[in-house]
């Protein structure tokens, strides 16, 4: 006995048209969902604890702009300023963990802030994870073109010549350029009195003009007043001399020994944020930092790009942290 095959009828033939059709558009759609989010797909914002004007803000924005050229998306900079990088820091770690909010620490001036403000509620160790070493920006002594002196011998001399007299300026209580000028107070047994600023921003003008005697501050921030006029570097608070000032000496070799910095900076993110997110943005700093050209304009300015990988820039976060909290237990440094 044979048996006829029923015929597929039009209208099953039409809802499985339909449904294949439905089925496609809607893996297309889920598709195109997927690659609309990866990431980056919206600006980035990179947090920084200084004003305007100094080394963290010229590094943020000379770097941002090349990491938002290699990431296809705009790298904005936020300058929160104020409590030795606390307000900046907090910011940072109190934002979305989506890797849409990145902090560049000046890891450096963290690592002091953490020592000598108390209670401190945010930790760039424990609340942050590293993504990527960026480079190094020395501080420099720095003095008012009218300050009658020559060398860092001769600034001690006048300071000691008259105990009190003199102010140092810094930009801000509890950043590097405040403990710098403790420690060299320190070890040359000089006696000033510390004007804090919010930022190298305000307070070069006041010293140019002669309110205070001197100030450490980085390269970056001081060089337009030094190509003034206004400003002169003595010695420069780094282990080596910086390129960019060949013929000013390290504070060791101007006679004053055990005030050294070399004032770390790189990127981190609040601890929590994808791996995804952080593995794209240590590629795309490693690609920006190669590039000679951003090289070779920061070096105009003082600044040494080295790129480090996110481990090893970790564990140097640690150790400046560690080396700080001895120095200023030793330089006894405290805030109120």
């Amino acid at each position: 006995m044979t048996y006829a095959v029923p015929a597929v009828s039009t209208r099953h033939r039409t809802h499985r048209l339909r449904f294949a059709t439905l089925a496609g558009a809607l893996l297309a759609a889920a598709a195109s969902s997927f690659a609309v989010a990866a990431y980056p797909d919206r600006p980035i914002t990179v947090i920084i604890s200084f004003p305007p004007a100094g080394a963290t803000d010229v590094l943020a924005r000379a770097i941002g702009q090349q990491l938002g050229v290699e990431l296809k998306q705009t790298v904005v900079i936020e300058n929160r300023p104020g409590a030795g990088g606390a307000i900046g820091l907090g910011a940072a770690a109190r934002a979305a963990r989506d890797g849409y909010t990145l902090h560049l620490a000046a890891v450096t001036n963290q690592a002091i802030a953490a020592s000598i403000y108390k209670n401190q509620p945010v930790s760039l160790v424990e609340d942050f994870v590293p993504i990527a070493g960026v480079g190094n920006v020395p501080h420099a002594v720095v003095v008012p073109t009218s300050l009658p002196v020559k060398d860092v011998a001769g600034l001690i001399a006048l300071l000691k010549a008259a105990p009190g007299k003199y102010n140092f300026a810094s930009q801000g209580t509890g950043t590097l350029s405040h403990l710098e000028s403790e420690l060299f107070a320190l070890k040359t047994g000089v006696s000033m009195t510390h004007i804090p600023y919010k930022g190298s921003v305000q307070a070069l003008p006041e010293l140019a003009n002669g309110s205070s005697s001197m100030m450490f501050d980085s390269i970056p921030g001081s060089m337009a007043l030094v190509q003034a006029g206004k400003l002169k570097f003595l010695a420069v608070a780094s282990t080596t001399r910086v390129t960019l000032l060949p013929d000013v000496p390290t504070m060791a070799e101007a006679g004053v020994k055990g005030v050294e910095a070399n004032n770390l900076f790189g990127f981190t993110a609040p601890k929590g944020t994808p791996k995804e997110a952080l593995d794209t943005i240590e590629a795309a700093l490693k690609k920006v930092l190669a590039s000679p050209d951003l090289k070779k304009s920061l070096a105009a300015q003082g600044a040494e790009l080295i790129y480090t990988p996110a481990e090893p820039f970790g564990q140097m976060i640690r150790q400046e942290h560690k080396t700080w909290a001895d120095v200023v237990s030793a330089a006894k440094v405290t805030v109120e």
